[in-house]
């Protein structure tokens, strides 16, 4: 029986071409794992009306952790178009996979590592290492929105706050309504993990981004549970910032921040910023953990123009694989894997498009495999 059973999500376009470049990492590796196939994504919306399917929530919960490729996802009137047409006017409305597993999991902490390799040339500076945590299922990504907006719900925002009263002679359809909904136990977790990595990891600070000046109500919770939480850990400086500011700052002084934490919105804002300063998203990995799973991924998309060309980047996806590697205790794993990559992108022999070259994603994964060899044979 394997030591690990790791549930296999390739999703749609490149996803399935950089899975394939982590399994040539993971096998050379050696990691005893059982890797279970699931079904998501597109292909699975456009025939079946459900992007992810309810045989594939039952697989990940009898799993220990998931990897995750990409899948596409497009606004609610084009993906009806795509239906098949035995489908279309059923009540089948399009809906993000990863965002609907994040809640279903419960996995409310995303932790997106952005460290610059020496010898990258996409690199903003070579000094930059960030850790933004994300609170993943609360925020304006939880769900809860409205077109058109009912009277009664108009009547009722109308009789809790005055400056409803403008909005009511718009028409209903003419409006839309998202919700930015957060709680304390959101906040003081996704904080409290942030602390906790800093404290690990030696990190001297810890940033949460927010604009309680504007949002007072939400803004105002997340800064006043970070207060509370901080006096945990005195040893570790909390810094405050505004998300408009911090997406300045981080472009000016990058190297000076460390853990950064945030809410869903913001914190995939300065998420995405900060992967740009370390190369671009073919470098940015994620993880999506809950207290008793977690779910790994590259941050990038689906790329359709770019699939079946084996042209992308497949580093994202094994920083990924590293990530997982970690959370599943196979620390020499990881090690090993994390050395390899950086080998390669220094020597610089092998570079996909984005950094000026023209090696292919497998080309890029088989090179990372060659170190792995050689480090083992070491070892």
């Amino acid at each position: 029986m394997a030591k690990h059973k790791i549930a296999w999500l390739p999703g749609d376009g490149v996803g399935n071409e950089v899975m394939e470049a982590a399994k040539i990492v993971l096998d050379t590796l050696g990691l005893d794992a059982e890797y279970k196939p699931g079904d998501v994504g597109w292909e699975f919306w456009k025939s079946e009306g459900n992007p992810l399917p309810d045989r594939t929530i039952k697989l990940l919960k009898e799993c220990d952790v998931c990897l995750f490729g990409a899948i596409t996802s497009k606004p609610k009137d084009e993906a009806a178009k795509e239906l098949d047409p035995k489908l279309r006017d059923k009540g089948f409305v399009y809906f993000s996979p990863i965002v609907n597993l994040r809640q279903i999991l419960n996995l409310s902490t995303n932790m997106r590592p952005c460290k610059a390799f020496k010898g990258n040339p996409l690199n903003y500076r070579d000094d930059i290492d960030l850790v933004v945590f994300r609170e993943n299922t609360e925020g304006m990504y939880c769900g809860i929105e409205f077109h058109p907006v009912p009277d009664e719900l108009k009547e009722v925002f109308n009789k809790l706050h005055k400056k409803m009263a403008r909005f009511m002679d718009t028409p209903g359809e003419d409006m839309a309504i998202s919700t930015r909904l957060m709680t304390r136990k959101g906040c003081e977790n996704i904080v409290r993990d942030a602390f906790e990595y800093a404290k690990k990891h030696g990190y001297p600070t810890v940033t949460v981004v927010e604009k309680p000046n504007v949002l007072r109500e939400t803004g105002g919770l997340m800064i006043r549970t970070a207060r509370e939480v901080a006096k945990d850990y005195p040893g570790i400086e909390l810094w405050e910032t505004n998300i408009d500011a911090m997406c300045m700052w981080l472009v000016k002084n990058p190297q000076k921040y460390g853990v950064l934490v945030a809410e869903n919105l913001f914190g995939d804002i300065i998420s995405d910023l900060s992967a740009q300063l370390v190369g671009g998203l073919g470098f940015a990995s994620s993880g999506n953990i809950s207290d008793s799973f977690a779910l790994f991924e590259p941050t990038h998309g689906s790329a359709p123009k770019y699939a079946g060309q084996y042209k992308v980047n497949p580093t994202a996806m094994l920083l990924s694989a590293k990530m997982m590697l970690d959370y599943l205790g196979e620390t020499k794993m990881a090690n090993v894997l994390s050395k390899s990559i950086a080998e390669v992108v220094e020597e610089g022999k092998y570079r996909t498009y984005d950094m000026g070259g023209n090696s292919t994603t497998l080309e890029v994964a088989e090179e990372v495999a060659r170190k792995i060899e050689r480090k083992l044979v070491k070892s």
